[in-house]
């Protein structure tokens, strides 16, 4: 069982930026990956940034193109908490961010179990 809590959603003005932080707790030796999805009223949840474990998978980071060069994704060197830090926010960047994570099976690395938090509310408007 792993349990993430996201925070630091918010209200901020066009141009400004959020920092989102995500704790993830128990089993979580096996990290495959952690990244955040967002989901806005009347659309699919999307991808917005993923970094994967470094011990099994080299610490690769991968955005989503509507972001490249306005959000970071990050994490500390216990792999237990992710950050995005996102700048030059934009309204369309409106939306509930979750946290994402998923753990490898020790049986068969090619199969994982996908986590989710609760979500954090992220407006951006004048």
């Amino acid at each position: 069982q792993v349990h993430l809590v996201e925070s630091g959603g918010g209200l901020v003005q066009p141009g400004g930026s959020l920092r989102l932080s995500c704790a993830a707790s128990g089993s979580i030796a096996r990290l495959k990956d952690m990244g955040w999805y967002r989901q806005a009223p009347g659309k699919q949840r999307e991808l917005v940034a993923r970094i994967s474990s470094l011990i099994t998978g080299g610490g690769s980071i991968n955005y989503t193109e509507s972001v490249k060069g306005r959000f970071t994704i990050s994490r500390d060197n216990g792999e237990n908490t992710v950050y995005l830090q996102m700048n030059s926010l934009k309204p369309e960047d409106t939306a509930v961010y979750y946290c994402n994570a998923r753990i490898l099976h020790a049986k068969n690395p090619l199969y994982f179990d996908t986590y989710w938090g609760q979500g954090t509310q992220v407006t951006v408007s004048s």
